[in-house]
């Protein structure tokens, strides 16, 4: 029996998402946390993401190595933080364990662990049930969601940012770890949204320039009761289309909610954009999902 159904098929087909119930078990859910736990505790943190600046010439270059550290990561397992972990030395003012934004992007090559979930039997059915002949690994993320303090996530579309002609290309699997709920910042989604189209871009600008990279086009609005919340137990998966509009609120609430997600893209008759701000690399060349 297909993991996947004729049934959630024709959801994702009409609505641009997607629940799917025990993709992992609780066992391995906490096998993908544990390993995040240690490769925390092993972090290195570079000089720029710990320093609080004080004039604005200072904070420019601090903002030009974040933003050199980002759009290098894309091979790389780094470490993006939420504000205000760092006090004015650069030393930690929360947990260590609790200072992550999340972590990327390049889990699926690099974490034994990761990979092989990515490349799972029923990660490969999925994508075989969406008859996607060719599809390659774009990037990997592990997302914390601090309890207290994980910032909103703004209604987005990831095409905003994985941009490929034509569209319709992308796929984004993000598998909880830990129960998303209403409380603790689960996925919301305007079912249907994946219809309307692109606006707004995230491109790298023209070497040599600062910023690294820009926004092109126009954010649009969205009706706010237009959104549907899509909670999901421990050891799920949603999977999102990569134009369906979808946000996610602060998580106020005592619980963490731990997620691994990656994203996939047909590569057969497709274009991935060379202004996106994702390359692959000689190092790491975007790998095929249906080899292990």
């Amino acid at each position: 029996m297909d993991f996947m159904t004729d049934r959630d098929v024709q959801k994702w087909e009409e609505d641009g998402y997607v629940v799917l119930e025990g993709l992992l078990t609780s066992d391995e859910c906490d096998e993908l946390k544990q390993r995040m736990v240690e490769i925390v505790d092993q972090m290195d943190v570079p000089e720029h993401c710990r320093i609080t600046f004080s004039t604005d010439q200072e904070e420019q270059l601090k903002s030009q190595g974040n933003a050199d550290y980002f759009i290098t990561s894309g091979d790389k397992i780094r470490f993006f933080f939420e504000k205000g972990v760092f006090g004015e030395k650069g030393e930690f003012i929360v947990p260590k364990q609790k200072s992550l934004n999340k972590v990327g992007h390049a889990l699926h090559a690099h974490e034994h662990v990761f990979k092989k979930v990515t490349h799972s039997p029923h990660i490969q059915g999925i994508a075989k049930k969406l008859s996607l002949k060719s599809p390659v690994i774009l990037q990997s993320m592990y997302i914390f969601k601090q309890p207290g303090i994980g910032g909103e996530v703004t209604p987005h579309q990831d095409a905003t940012f994985l941009y490929t002609e034509p569209l319709g290309r992308v796929l984004g699997l993000w598998i909880a770890l830990e129960d998303a709920t209403l409380n603790n910042g689960c996925l919301w989604f305007i079912p249907g949204s994946q219809d309307i189209g692109v606006s707004r871009r995230m491109v790298r600008t023209p070497k040599g320039t600062y910023p690294l990279t820009d926004f092109t086009g126009k954010e649009q609005t969205y009706d706010e009761e237009k959104f549907i919340a899509a909670p999901v137990k421990k050891g799920g998966v949603v999977l999102i289309d990569g134009q369906v509009v979808h946000r996610s609120a602060q998580n106020t609430s005592e619980d963490s909610r731990h997620v691994y997600t990656f994203h996939l893209m047909e590569s057969q008759n497709t274009q991935w954009s060379p202004d996106n701000w994702l390359q692959p690399t000689e190092d790491l060349p975007f790998p095929a999902l249906y080899t292990k």
